[in-house]
């Protein structure tokens, strides 16, 4: 495909070359350096563009291109036309910034800063909780044993660290912990919840995890169980049941019942859609009707108590939204799926990694004359199944939910609603599936995802029933906490999202990231994929907020994930005094991110054009707080396991402007991470690209460095001795050359002399003598940048000023047919690739002596590289070992070179 519209940059920006003239009518020599102005002489402008040249190496896409394309009327480069405000700076401040007085209020999602006291307290519902906290010794880089160690023979030891006779398995500390509730995972209830992912005012690092939780919370459409999953659930089913029959008598609930371990309850119908107000949505009888009533019940101040992690742990199923929206259902149901899973967590690991920091936390519960004190945690277990020994599968698979090429057609109806108004932008995805063997349980998926690609929101959840949910989410869905200081009351909740859109795929190394980020931050579309976004959250949390207090703290920051770049915004706002963080959390379901604008119609769309029901995806994982704090994550970047199959399912947001194979490519792209960590077999990092090892061209040689007074030329230096050349630098000079001849004389000849950039002219550091001495020698040698010009003249060439210097700029070069043959410096390269370029003096085409071949042109026609035809002797009017030119382009050049230029005699 071609690469160069010729005429079109030309004419924007403008040709070296041609500036040369351009300048020189307009006083071009005042931008002559002090020091050339005297040698005017010396150099010649150049006014031909070599356009014929130019166009054949340059490919043009749509058409041709006349030579009149690069005529002397083209305007100079102008590398300020994009404009930089260098006045005001009276910016708002960062979320990371405003964190300041506030810190000990801005979580961050992380646990305290401080490790919270024990304390006994009665909940807001009577409920009285024993909490006991532990320090749990802080180790990281492996298992912690210490079974000989006296410093941990009085720590406490986590139920689940205990085998059936109540024996210690001598796994301790916080790493320790962690990975045994990997393990207990696989077989037991519970949820790790996992942040690996750091960004100053956002996310820090952070464990928390639990097994064998006493209570299950779990509803599907408007029916709901609170079951006690050991003797210790079962004392807490009275008060339970208490706030569920208040709950009826509010006309809530429609029905309460239990039955042995079970508290079943129904809520009813919401009223009819303009009965009441849209601020009160979030209001109106749903199963977060129950999930509220819970919080009440159990309700408790963390200002005064510290956070000790009292919640509710789990999962909320994408089709809640249909409690708050009515949608018309058109896929079809899995008769077993449940819309909404919680546990009671009561015995809590917490590892804060930013402040390497852990301890535990254990509660005991009392109701009137019951507790829990001394009553044994375990529940029944729930084991994994794989897929040739699961009976629920039934022995059916299906690979994937869409067949091949049908998201695009979806796509394509998407664009037909955007083109008639009815959306603005809509998120569609497909499902991948992959049968799991016994030697890939969650736990194993977990430790790969985790290794892989850290993410704020990981986790890991035993949901019971043969299903659980391992994720690697990059997303925020509703974070909320109290703020005691700010503008609005002491104690406001702060509610806070980060809608993430606009992707782009991770490059090989930093530099070409750094190439990416720009395209992403330059395309209109991923910018208007996030504004609407944005707007649209705004707008969900307008609804409940204080007026004024929704507002933009962070737009379009970067945010790099293991295969992926997202451009991210960050809003918050703060609650009215009437509403809580559940409010604000039904208030946002779903994300526009997943689901579209307008966001009623959009999720109508999502959910008659998707080939089967979301299920978790597009959901959220987390912690509901009893002291009215929340923390969630959106279900993305998750394997979800159902009776031993593991699903993956990846969306793409669609605008007009969407190209269908490219968003199909996109949720194949994004789902690819987690297919990795379904299908590999080892916990190695396989999706990080390692460098190729660089072939040691320069073994057993060495080579003279001489240094022209450059800035560089260390970092040239340091190129050369990864061909495993022995590299010596010498200050040009007569002494550099008698350190030579020394060489020499004693017979450690080097097997080649580079020629470093370095300011003012080839004579100012008589490079022909040098040069003299190296054909006089036989030795070969390479130049960079003055190192070509001083080739250029000492065999009989002229250079030329460039009306407009080039430093640190990146241009695109071709090579010619010449630089393209068998032995060049740049066999095995592109024929088209980006250098950077430092330079105002140029060695001029039409002046080129007849020993010295063109290798490399620019597009503005300006000579980048030259060889000897009979010479081992060859340069380039750039530098390879700049980060503009790519340091797999660079060490290629200077591998290359070592390779192929020598005397035959040697």
């Amino acid at each position: 495909m071609a690469r160069f519209d010729v005429a079109a940059l030309v004419s924007l920006l403008g040709s070296a070359s041609v500036l040369a003239s351009a300048f020189s009518s307009h006083g071009s020599t005042t931008l002559r350096p002090s020091f050339l102005s005297n040698r005017s002489d010396r150099f010649t402008n150049n006014n031909s563009n070599h356009a014929d040249t130019v166009q054949k190496l340059f490919s043009i896409q749509g058409g041709s291109s006349s030579p009149s394309s690069l005529s002397s009327t083209a305007t100079p480069n102008n590398f300020n036309a994009i404009y930089v405000p260098k006045e005001g700076g009276t910016g708002v401040k960062s979320a990371s910034e405003m964190m300041g007085a506030n810190m000990p209020t801005r979580s961050l999602g992380a646990p305290p800063p401080r490790q919270p006291k024990s304390a006994t307290f009665v909940t807001s519902g009577g409920v009285t909780v024993d909490a006991t906290v532990r320090g749990l010794r802080y180790t990281h880089g492996g298992l912690d044993q210490c079974e000989d160690d006296d410093d941990c023979a009085n720590e406490y030891v986590p139920s689940f660290f205990k085998d059936e006779a109540g024996e210690s398995s001598g796994v301790w500390g916080s790493e320790g912990a962690i990975e045994r509730l990997v393990d207990l995972l696989d077989h037991k209830r519970g949820a790790l919840l996992t942040s690996g992912y750091e960004f100053p005012g956002r996310y820090a690092r952070w464990s928390l995890g639990f097994v064998n939780p006493p209570l299950e919370i779990s509803g599907t459409g408007s029916r709901c169980k609170i079951t006690a999953l050991n003797a210790r659930g079962q004392v807490l089913l009275e008060p339970v049941l208490e706030a569920m029959n208040r709950l009826k008598d509010s006309g809530v609930l429609s029905k309460v019942s239990l039955d042995d371990d079970v508290v079943e309850v129904e809520v009813v119908p919401p009223s009819e859609v303009g009965s009441f107000s849209e601020e009160e949505r979030s209001r109106q009888p749903s199963l977060f009707s129950v999930v509220r009533s819970l919080v009440d019940l159990f309700g408790y101040s963390s200002d005064e108590l510290g956070d000790l992690q009292l919640g509710l742990y789990g999962a909320f199923g994408y089709d809640l939204t249909f409690q708050f929206e009515p949608i018309r259902k058109s896929q079809e149901r899995d008769p077993t799926q449940r819309d909404i899973l919680l546990y009671l967590a009561d015995e809590i690991v917490v590892v804060d990694q930013s402040r390497h920091s852990s301890w535990t936390v254990s509660l005991d519960f009392s109701y009137k004359s019951k507790s829990t004190k001394g009553l044994p945690h375990d529940c029944e277990p729930a084991p994994f199944l794989a897929f040739e020994h699961n009976p629920r599968n039934e022995g059916k698979f299906s690979a994937r939910d869409t067949p091949k090429g049908d998201f695009t057609r979806s796509v394509d109806r998407a664009k037909h609603e955007f083109k008639m108004g009815n959306l603005f932008e809509a998120v569609l995805s497909q499902t991948f599936r992959e049968k799991l063997d016994k030697e890939t349980p969650p736990s194993v998926l977990f430790r790969r995802l985790r290794s892989r690609n850290p993410s704020p929101y990981g986790f890991l959840i035993n949901l019971g029933e043969d299903e659980y949910l391992v994720g690697a989410s990059p997303e925020m869905f509703v974070r909320c906490e109290k703020v005691e200081n700010n503008e609005y009351r002491a104690g406001a909740i702060r509610v806070e999202t980060c809608p993430i859109s606009g992707t782009v795929a991770r490059g090989v190394d930093a530099l070409e990231d750094a190439a990416r980020v720009k395209s992403l931050i330059m395309n209109l579309k991923e910018e208007s994929e996030l504004t609407m976004c944005t707007d649209v959250d705004r707008n969900d949390k307008s609804r409940i907020c204080e007026p004024g207090s929704v507002k933009v703290i962070g737009r379009r920051q970067i945010e790099m994930y293991s295969r992926l770049i997202h451009t991210v915004d960050h809003v918050e706002g703060y609650l009215r005094p009437e509403f809580d963080a559940l409010d604000a959390f039904l208030c946002h379901t779903w994300a526009v991110t997943v689901t579209g604008a307008p966001k009623t119609w959009a999720i109508q769309f999502v959910e008659d054009q998707e080939r089967s029901a979301r299920c978790w995806y597009g959901g959220a994982v987390g912690l509901v707080g009893f002291d009215g704090s929340m923390n969630t994550g959106l279900t993305l970047r998750t394997v979800r396991v159902k009776n031993g199959i593991a699903e993956v399912r990846a969306g793409a947001t669609l605008l007009y402007d969407s190209d269908p194979e490219a968003e199909e490519l996109e949720t194949e792209l994004k789902a690819s991470a987690m297919l990795d960590a379904i299908t590999s077999n080892d916990l190695a990092m396989e999706d990080t690209v390692l460098a190729e090892p660089v072939t040691k061209a320069g073994d057993g040689k060495s080579i003279i460095l001489i240094d022209h007074e450059d800035s560089f030329v260390h970092t040239l230096g340091n190129y050369l001795r990864q061909t495993g050349a022995d590299v010596m630098t010498l200050r040009s000079g007569p002494s550099a050359l008698a350190r030579i001849q020394a060489l020499i004389d004693s017979g450690k000849k080097p097997g080649m002399v580079v020629l470093s950039p370095g300011p003012g002219s080839p004579k100012d550091f008589e490079l022909s003598t040098t040069l003299s001495f190296l054909e006089k020698n036989k030795i070969p040698g390479f130049g960079v940048c003055l190192g070509l010009q001083g080739m250029v003249e000492h065999f009989g060439g002229e250079l030329g000023v460039l009306g407009y210097p080039l430093h640190g700029k990146p241009t695109p070069i071709a090579l010619t047919q010449s630089g393209q043959n068998s032995g060049s410096i740049f066999e095995g390269l592109p024929e088209q690739f980006d250098v950077a370029r430092y330079h105002s003096l140029y060695g001029l085409n039409e002046k080129m002596p007849e020993c010295l071949d063109v290798t490399a042109l620019s597009e503005d026609g300006i000579v980048m590289a030259i060889k000897h035809k009979t010479l081992p002797y060859a340069a380039v009017q750039f530098h390879p070992e700049s980060i503009l030119t790519s340091p797999k382009h660079g060490m290629k050049i200077l591998q290359n070179a070592l390779k192929v230029l020598s005397y035959e005699c040697e």
